[in-house]
């Protein structure tokens, strides 16, 4: 079984891992960590170079604990939503945890939102933490 956390370095997202923890040890399950990020010049260099170390204390944390997990930072010119559902129909994930943000209805209607984009649009199980 594969299991997908969609992550950023947000209190809603670790949630979402220590879920994804638990359930990975129920159910002998490979945490497949992303990252994703437009890519391009809006991007900042620092940024990135913060996500990947800290995408790689997540793996070594998680092996650490016997969890398998594999990351993955993606930036493949789509946005975050719609990459982590490509990424995880690619590599056939069986379920995507996603941490929940409260914006409000004007913050989503300009900015959209990654979680509902996932939620709606993924095609397996997703389950939200807030």
């Amino acid at each position: 079984m594969k299991i997908l956390v969609a992550y950023k370095s947000t209190k809603e997202s670790q949630l979402a891992l220590e879920l994804a923890k638990t359930h990975s040890r129920y159910f002998d399950a490979e945490i497949l960590l992303v990252s994703s990020s437009e890519g391009g010049k809006g991007e900042d260099p620092e940024e990135i170079s913060k996500m990947t170390i800290r995408l790689e204390e997540v793996k070594t944390a998680l092996n650490q604990e016997g969890i398998s997990c594999e990351v993955n930072q993606l930036a493949r010119g789509l946005s975050p939503g719609e990459d982590i559902v490509f990424f995880a129909d690619e590599n056939n994930v069986d379920l995507i945890y996603v941490g929940v943000q409260k914006k409000s209805r004007t913050s989503k209607l300009l900015l959209g939102s990654t979680a509902q984009y996932i939620i709606l649009k993924a095609s397996c199980p997703v389950i939200s933490v807030k």
